[in-house]
């Protein structure tokens, strides 16, 4: 470090220029799994829909079950604020300790509620833990993951969110079935399922390093450093491979905290382009998402006559093709580009959901049929989702990023996810096929909006470091 408290790090390079390894795989299995975990609490009380609203249950009605889910999206919002700037502050390790186990305690709690206002309370807290955990695991992901497959990567762990969908659905086949679980019991064992994965997700934690880019950023050289060396000494071990010197360096000057007035006045002044997109784009997938999918099963059960411990076989489809469309898109969003893709993906998803929508309007549809067509949707309006996230993670500078994520994720979740199941459970309440057909088509015109922003908008940061993407703001050339 010289006398002006400027400094060299050569550690955005040495991170990027790391062959794939176990080590990677690892970080994807110990941070990736939160998408799972948000998975399996959606599907499972999106399933449990017609069930809580059963007399020897809660006896939730259509609307309640939307409000229920407003307040897991609420307290979503909330989470990922608070800890969105505590890990920024405080460091990405140490909150997404803390996030977990504040969502192990949320879905624990819920098990044992008695009535609407605890299962909402309960159901909040769970929320505030998965928000926490969007900005502290994503944030991690990016800094630590090669430039050259970050954006498959995170479309990849972001679409595990449906191997949960797939899980929870699954399992309310066998837990709400009377024949094998009495009505009371059933739901309330399908929230221990996410209380033990998390328990052994926390243990997994363990061998995940703090972000080297953070450390440096923020005056811990050593350590940085320290961590470095840790990473590529485990990657040496497990590929063989000997790695090449890097060149490129990076002229900072540390700080261990950025003031919240400089960080708003980047993001809504120097960036405002990009906080524009982003805030569009997070609000369309979250009202499509927080409309559809948490009250399909009352779709099932009100338009097609499906018995509510049948939802789950239902939910299976719908969750394949969200897994499947991130998986096998992702690549393209680092070779055909970011711009080109996000756009189309959500372009895509727009139109089939309009035109779906009509077809349910006109009762063309059984609930096979209809499935099968959501299916589709689910396919690209995935990948779209997934982008969102991507495109918060990447586009701000470091020392900002999980605090981005937050704002966004809370903004574009308020505008567009929190109000959606209350909207939807009652749209579903008064039976018109029709008011359910605004709704979609209101869904639709989000993620068309969102496809021009893309396209006039987007940044194109297809394989290129994090650091040329959005200059830190500890960079000399910035400050």
């Amino acid at each position: 470090m010289t006398a002006d408290g400027t400094t060299e790090t050569d550690i955005p390079a040495r991170l990027d220029r790391l062959p794939w390894s176990r080590f990677h795989v690892l970080l994807i299995a110990a941070l990736g799994i939160t998408w799972m975990l948000d998975g399996l609490e959606v599907t499972i009380v999106g399933a449990m829909g017609g069930v809580l609203g059963d007399a020897r249950t809660l006896h939730l009605s259509a609307a309640d079950v939307g409000a229920v889910a407003s307040c897991y999206v609420s307290g979503a919002v909330l989470g990922a604020l608070v800890f969105g700037w505590l890990t920024d502050r405080f460091g990405r390790k140490r909150m997404f300790y803390i996030t977990l186990g504040l969502y192990l305690l949320g879905v624990m709690l819920s098990a044992f509620s008695w009535n609407f206002l605890s299962f909402a309370a309960f159901r909040c807290i769970t929320g505030a833990g998965i928000g926490g955990e969007y900005s502290a695991v994503n944030s991690a992901i990016d800094e630590l993951m090669p430039a050259r497959l970050r954006g498959r990567l995170v479309l990849a762990i972001n679409g595990s969110f449906w191997m949960g969908a797939v899980l929870g659905a699954g399992s309310t086949i066998l837990l709400l079935n009377p024949a094998i679980f009495p009505i009371d019991l059933g739901w309330r064992l399908g929230f221990g399922i996410g209380a033990v994965l998390s328990a052994g997700i926390l243990l997994l934690r363990r061998f995940v390093p703090e972000s080297p880019r953070w450390l440096v950023t923020h005056g811990r050289q050593q350590e940085a450093e320290a961590a470095m060396s840790e990473i590529e000494r485990r990657v040496i071990g497990r590929t063989g491979r000997r790695l090449e010197p890097v060149t490129e360096q990076l002229q900072i000057r540390p700080q261990k905290s950025f003031g919240l007035g400089l960080v708003l006045l980047v993001m809504f002044r120097e960036y405002w382009r990009r906080s524009a997109l982003v805030l569009v784009l997070m609000a369309a997938q979250a009202f499509l998402y927080n409309a559809l999918f948490f009250t399909y099963a009352l779709v099932l059960i009100h338009f097609y006559g499906v018995k509510q411990q049948s939802a789950g076989y239902f939910l299976l489809p719908l969750a394949a093709g969200n897994f499947l469309g991130p998986l096998i898109l992702g690549r393209l969003f680092d070779t055909v580009g970011r711009r080109v893709m996000i756009a189309g993906t959500y372009g895509l998803a727009g139109i089939l959901l309009a035109g779906t929508g009509y077809l349910f309007d006109q009762a063309v549809f059984t609930a096979a049929t209809q499935t099968l067509a959501w299916s589709v949707i689910f396919f690209f309006a995935s990948a779209a989702a997934s982008s969102a996230y991507l495109t918060a993670s990447e586009v701000f500078p470091l020392e900002m990023r999980a605090l981005a994520i937050a704002v966004f994720y809370a903004l574009g979740t308020a505008a567009g996810g929190i109000v959606a199941p209350w909207i939807f459970g009652g749209l579903i309440g008064t039976g018109s096929r029709l008011y359910i057909f605004y709704g979609y088509l209101s869904a639709a015109a989000l993620m068309l909006i969102a496809a021009g922003a893309a396209a006039m908008f987007g940044v194109d940061a297809e394989q290129k470091s994090l650091e040329s993407v959005a200059v830190p703001l500890s960079a000399t050339q910035r400050l």
